[in-house]
């Protein structure tokens, strides 16, 4: 019997990820459904066999922390990590105004996540973090490769190189110190760096990775897509996100961010472009 947790599973990409963990599981198998609503957490688990629903804020460390120790208490250690839960945009409010949030939630809360639920992973276990094609330093001015080295950097490091640079896009100097327009680029990136870290420094008998499932219609991307005729259903696109969590590991793919099964290089000379650029 597996225990595993999706972090933003009350809806969309999230909750067809935990309905098919429930499906592909062994029988007795328990996913935690969290999310920062405990009404629409609990509506999701409701409608998920084995699913137990939990309270799960990513971007507040106290939450993440209560969750490991609830998982630490309960069952000792966990199977499958899956850091899903991702702040919404909208073109009502600029980047400006929306960037801490933005930084808090996908970057510093895919660190949180991996310094709470990290040390948890059981023997064989499994950790993906959720991201898009866009994590790659193919989308970023090669001045700034160097503030995503992680060969050497640490988690530390990264969060204050993704606060620096929520500072840069808050005061309106991101484009002067050569960051990409999209905030979604920086993000991303750093998303796949702390995957590249956390498999650098485990070494233990785990899998970590990270997975672009491509374009999903949901709520959040419909607003920023005037055509979506491509967009897989979030029960499509948790096909192969779930793969990566209960299929035979490919060595190929740790540590690394993977596409509808094939790795998008961390830099343009290591090859791997992206079919689909974006998850929402």
């Amino acid at each position: 019997m597996s225990i595993a947790l999706v972090t933003g599973a009350n809806q969309g990409l999230g909750r067809a990820v935990a309905a098919l963990l429930a499906e592909r599981l062994e029988a007795g198998s328990t996913i935690y459904v969290t999310g920062r609503n405990a009404e629409r957490v609990a509506e999701a688990a409701a409608g998920i066999p084995g699913a137990a629903p939990l309270v799960l804020d990513v971007g507040d460390d106290e939450s993440v922390a209560a969750a490991a120790r609830l998982i630490r208490e309960r069952h000792d250690g966990i199977d499958i990590v899956v850091s899903n839960a991702a702040a919404r945009r909208t073109a009502e409010r600029s980047d400006a105004e929306t960037i801490h949030e933005f930084v808090n939630t996908n970057n510093l809360g895919t660190t949180r996540m991996i310094r709470e639920f990290g040390p948890l992973l059981r023997p064989g276990g499994r950790f993906l973090v959720v991201a898009s094609a866009f994590g790659s330093l193919r989308y970023l001015d090669p001045s700034l490769h160097h503030l995503f080295d992680t060969d050497v950097m640490t988690l530390d490091d990264l969060d204050r190189v993704m606060l620096e640079y929520a500072e840069l896009v808050e005061n309106g100097k991101d484009r002067l110190a050569g960051w990409p327009e999209s905030v979604n680029y920086p993000s991303k990136i750093g998303q796949v760096a702390a995957v590249r870290i956390f498999a650098r420094e485990a070494g233990r008998d785990v899998f970590i990775g990270a997975a672009c499932p491509g374009l999903v219609d949901t709520e959040a991307s419909r607003p920023w897509f005037t055509d979506m005729s491509q967009a897989q259903p979030p029960e499509a696109a948790a096909v192969d996100v779930v793969s990566l969590l209960v299929d035979p590991v490919n060595p190929a793919f740790a540590g690394q961010l993977v596409q509808h099964r094939v790795v998008i290089g961390w830099t343009a000379s290591e090859g791997g472009g992206p079919e689909q650029p974006d998850r929402r």
